[in-house]
């Protein structure tokens, strides 16, 4: 009796002195942010880890880092990982449009809120925040500066992204609600290269075999652009034009060399900052003060302001 009643004593000054581990162990796992792009072999989507990451960190969070691929059923598995964690918060540029609301409800169910970035996903309420670029906007930013430099007129390719992402629909839009107005400008090629540098490179090989007279080539991303334009300087074309959308820093080299015309930049960067930054405020108050769907506009970038691109970030 006297032991059992010394181990009590024991017991009750270690919890005064702060010692009892279970709430610590509580409190590190409130804390964690999980952020899961895609992968980090595209610039864009390195940039969008990297920014939240800090940005977490910035605010005191434990992060964990981790890629889908794109693939779906990998994206679950990972939402699987992030609640079995007890994460506070999850920051996604998902994998699919419709594929991805039974991941984010199933976190939503199991109390942890989602906040999207980049990519819409095919349902409301499900998700705390839906953040994304002006994609047609930007689309049409593109779009206008790729009918300028053709003259208005000639034979040109569109290389799409990935079908399943909505983001790959809407830019294609874009360019055709104003290319489309140019009747001398003819569409001889549209092809998804789901995104790929290595796809697209092959893509415009092929169309440059059928189309030798093509005088321009419009992409759905930068990592795409570079492909044709690999491709192009393999062929000794360099009087076909491209134009690009994300803002890459390869894309910005391309231009200030001449190889590429344009791009439309997506700010990766700010938008998964921002992201976090509502995470934070929704998980202190239970309100981010903004609706769902946020939209942020792009920008054109050219040789003009090339030089003040810096990781998907305009300086001013």
């Amino acid at each position: 009796m006297k032991l059992t009643r010394r181990m009590a004593l024991v017991t009750m000054a270690l919890m005064a002195a702060g010692f009892a581990s279970a709430p610590m162990t509580a409190s590190a796992a409130d804390k964690l942010m999980v952020i899961i792009t895609p992968s980090h072999d595209n610039p864009f989507f390195k940039a969008e880890a990297i920014g939240a990451e800090a940005r977490a960190k910035d605010l005191g969070y434990k992060t964990l880092v981790l890629v889908h691929n794109d693939d779906a059923n990998k994206q679950n598995e990972l939402f699987d990982t992030a609640i079995a964690r007890k994460a506070s918060a999850i920051v996604l540029d998902n994998a699919g449009a419709d594929a991805t609301v039974a991941a984010v409800k199933k976190a939503k169910d199991a109390g942890i809120p989602s906040f999207l970035i980049d990519r819409e996903i095919n349902a409301t309420g499900v998700a705390v925040a839906q953040i994304v670029s002006n994609n047609y906007q930007g689309a049409t930013l593109g779009a206008e500066e790729f009918v300028k430099v053709m003259g208005e007129k000639g034979d040109y390719a569109e290389l799409v992204g990935k079908e399943s992402d909505t983001n790959a629909g809407i830019r294609s839009k874009g360019y055709h609600d104003v290319i489309d107005q140019y009747p001398e400008l003819k569409m001889v090629s549209r092809q998804s290269a789901n995104w790929s540098q290595t796809e697209a490179f092959a893509k415009t090989e092929s169309i440059l075999q059928a189309n030798p007279k093509i005088k321009g080539i419009i992409s759905g991303n930068d990592t795409m652009a570079m492909g044709a334009m690999a491709a192009l300087e393999a062929a000794g074309r360099k009087d076909v034009i491209v134009v690009g959308f994300d803002g890459s820093n390869d894309v910005r080299d391309a231009i200030k060399a001449g190889k590429i015309t344009a791009t439309v930049l997506q700010p990766a960067h700010r938008q998964a900052q921002w992201a976090v930054e509502l995470a934070d405020q929704y998980l202190k108050t239970k309100s981010t003060g903004k609706p769902e769907k946020i939209s942020m506009d792009c920008v054109l970038i050219t040789k003009a302001n090339a030089d003040k691109l810096e990781t998907f970030a305009l300086s001013k």
